[in-house]
């Protein structure tokens, strides 16, 4: 089956109509490391803040692509704990990126029932950052379309320890009982609590490495690297992403019948 389904009236984005969008076995949760701004500006001589802001215009094809094709859960990885040690200029640059994007494309969003969500220390971030992304959390609260999540100044290794850290007082506390700690229970105390893992991880620019995302999340998802860069990556390349993953077997450690 297939289906169209017109989404963004901005009339940068132009729909596809010839492309057929797939119905069944779509994962439910997809997560994302947006990679290769940095070189694909470089191929081209320009800075590579360059490439940060070409990414932009790459994250609402996604979005697009993801809602056309009813996946209920994206998640992207927009800025790590680690990408402060990155130059300052850089940086400074990325962490207006989220006021820029909303400004343009938020009215779309909210037309489009699609609900905003962040995952990571968004305390730590500049006071602009931080109000451009709770504006868009606020303004698409009600929407129950697409979640899409964008994991900003997140780092997995700190997000497990400040759960470790939040169980341990609540142990101490008395309000939870050490009997009583699970996997589930431990999945309460991260920044993903209620949310179901993601089903398959795409992560473009050549890389295989998971950078510090979501390392308890990702335990039996499914993995997709391509060599485009983030910039680069297109509609049908997301689309390809996807058969792939139509194409896998899960089994989460048991076996297939037969």
């Amino acid at each position: 089956m297939s289906m169209k389904i017109p989404f963004f009236k901005n009339k940068q984005v132009k729909d596809q109509d010839h492309i057929q969008y797939p119905q069944d076995s779509i994962p439910n949760h997809v997560a994302i490391i947006m990679d290769g701004n940095g070189r694909w500006a470089k191929k081209r001589g320009m800075p590579r803040i360059a490439g940060h802001k070409e990414g932009l215009s790459t994250v609402l094809k996604v979005v697009k692509t993801a809602a056309k094709c009813q996946v209920k859960i994206l998640t992207l990885y927009a800025f790590s704990t680690e990408n402060w040690k990155r130059p300052k200029p850089e940086v400074d640059f990325i962490l207006k990126l989220p006021k820029e994007f909303l400004h343009i494309y938020l009215p779309d969003l909210i037309a489009n029932n699609v609900r905003i969500q962040t995952i990571g220390d968004i305390e730590s971030l500049p006071a602009h950052t931080q109000e451009a992304l709770r504006f868009a959390i606020e303004r698409t609260r009600d929407n129950d379309g697409l979640q899409l999540n964008f994991a900003f100044n997140y780092g997995s290794r700190l997000e497990m320890l400040n759960a470790i850290k939040k169980m341990s007082a609540d142990i101490e506390a008395g309000n939870l009982s050490l009997e009583d700690v699970d996997e589930q229970q431990f999945s309460e105390y991260l920044y993903t609590a209620g949310t179901p893992d993601p089903d398959l991880l795409i992560r473009t620019g050549g890389e295989e490495r998971l950078s510090n995302f979501l390392l308890w999340q990702l335990a039996y998802t499914e993995f997709w690297f391509t060599d485009v860069l983030w910039p680069d990556f297109s509609e049908q390349e997301f689309l390809r992403s996807l058969e792939d993953y139509q194409r896998r077997q899960r089994r989460f450690g048991g076996l297939l019948n037969g």
